[in-house]
Parts: structure tokens; C-alpha cells; sequence
């Protein structure tokens, strides 16, 4: 292992802190993009960045909102190109587009920077901590069962996260969630559903609101299950790195070299 003349690390694997376990790890620099595509500040959080996704997501639902994009792109898939042009404003739209544009170009070359941070840190093999304490909360590395955390996300934006063990983003996950939920009247238009009232469900349904849902429901599952895979991974490289300090390399040749 090696470090600065001070013998601090230059780069980590991991940090584990009250927020959670953070780290950093190959991404394919295009998946990022795609779900900033999808969603602004998606890209970042798969990068580990939570403070600038956290606020492209924000700035992503006000720009979305004041310039009534979602509803100008439903009408646009019933064929009702004019009504849709009229029903943007222009001056959030603008906004909106750069938003949109600096989310996925940002998350692309702040990928591009990370992978070759992950080959310098993997050459660095700086000894990961496995375990914290903290005034409010106790985090560890631990195997995690990926399937489980996207079925938590599935059932709950947030609780694949809450399971990761990243306290803040399940909160800020599960809020919204919830805000989408009660302002598109997903799930009151969803029994409707089951009773047989089709036309009414149909009527009951938000549409500015339930177009957020997806892109939500898909990053939160795509997150959990990535960042459990990722958890894994640190696990086993501690317990190598724990095994190798404690008992050393192993010395014993069953079969000498000839020849």
C-alpha cells in the first residue's frame, strides 16, 4: 500500500462516514448519460456526486413545472402538436433545455474522470475501513443481496437505498416519492382501476406529476442494485486485505519448480 510523504492516502477506494458508505467505481461513461437523460442528477448519483445530483433533481421538477413540459409532451403523443406548442412557456423551457444539456454533459466527462481515478486508487490499494461509529449512526460493510435491494426500491423509492445504508438519499428518495404519488393520484386512480372504473381512473390521473414516475421508480431500483453489487465487492476486498496483513502471504509450495 502506498501513500503521500505523509503517509495519508492519496485516493480511496471507500469512505465509510454518519452519511454512508461512499466509494468510487468503474461506470460506463454512456449508462451515466442515459440516466441523466432520463433524469437530471441521476447520472451523478451513480457517480457517488449526491450534493450536484441532489440539486439537478431540483432544479429538474421546478424547471419541468414552471415551463409545463410534461404536459406539452403528452399532448404531443395525442397528436396535439399546436396545443402542446402553446402550452410551453418559452422562459422556463430555456432553462429547462440548459439544465437538461449541462446535466447529461457534465455526468459524461465527470465519468470519463472517475474511471481513471478508480485505475489510480486500485494501483494505490489503500487499506478500506469496514466499520464506523458515529453520534447517530452505525454503518458497516456487509454482503448485500442486490435482488432484494431492487425489490425494496420497486415496492418503494428510497427503501433499496435505506437498505444500502444511505440514510439521506432513502429520505430524499421516499419524499418525493410520496409527493408524486399524492399530487398525481397514482394510487387512489390505481383502485379505481381494480374496482372497473376505467373512464373515472383515467380522469383522476395527474399527468405533469405521473410522468416523474417512472424515470424515479427505474433510477431508485437501477441505484440499490448497482450500489449492493458495489458493497460486495468492498467486502471482499477488506477481508483480502484484512487476511494479508494479519497471516501474510501464504509461503507453503505444494510443488517445486524444475527445470
Amino acid at each position: 500500500m502506498t501513500g503521500t510523504a505523509a503517509g495519508q492516502p492519496r485516493r480511496l477506494k471507500s469512505k465509510i462516514s454518519s452519511s454512508g458508505v461512499t466509494y468510487i467505481e468503474w461506470r460506463n461513461p454512456f449508462m451515466v448519460a442515459w440516466w441523466s437523460a432520463a433524469f437530471p442528477g441521476f447520472g451523478h448519483y451513480l457517480l457517488g456526486q449526491y450534493l450536484r445530483a441532489t440539486f439537478l433533481t431540483l432544479a429538474e421538477v421546478l424547471m419541468n413545472t414552471l415551463a409545463r413540459v410534461n404536459e406539452a409532451l403528452v399532448y404531443s403523443c395525442s397528436g396535439n402538436f399546436r396545443l402542446a406548442a402553446e402550452i410551453v412557456d418559452p422562459r422556463w423551457a430555456y432553462g429547462y433545455m440548459l439544465v437538461y444539456l449541462l446535466a447529461m454533459w457534465d455526468s459524461y466527462r465527470s465519468a470519463l474522470q472517475n474511471n481513471k481515478l478508480v485505475q489510480l486508487a486500485e494501483l494505490e490499494n489503500t487499506r478500506i475501513s469496514p466499520f464506523f461509529i458515529g453520534k447517530s449512526e452505525i454503518h458497516y460493510l456487509e454482503k448485500k443481496s442486490p435482488l432484494k435491494a431492487a425489490i425494496f426500491s420497486f415496492g418503494f423509492p428510497g427503501m433499496g437505498q435505506m437498505y444500502n445504508h444511505r440514510i439521506g438519499l432513502a429520505a430524499y428518495a421516499m419524499t418525493w416519492w410520496f409527493i408524486y404519488i399524492s399530487l398525481s393520484n397514482f394510487y387512489i386512480a390505481a383502485l379505481e382501476l381494480v374496482y372497473g372504473n376505467i373512464a373515472y381512473s383515467t380522469q383522476l390521473l395527474r399527468p405533469h406529476w405521473l410522468l416523474f414516475m417512472p424515470s424515479v421508480i427505474g433510477g431508485s431500483i437501477y441505484h440499490a442494485f448497482i450500489t449492493s453489487l458495489e458493497h460486495n465487492r468492498l467486502f471482499r476486498i477488506e477481508q483480502v486485505q484484512y487476511f494479508r496483513e494479519r497471516y501474510g502471504r501464504p509461503t507453503l509450495k505444494l510443488f517445486s519448480k524444475t527445470g
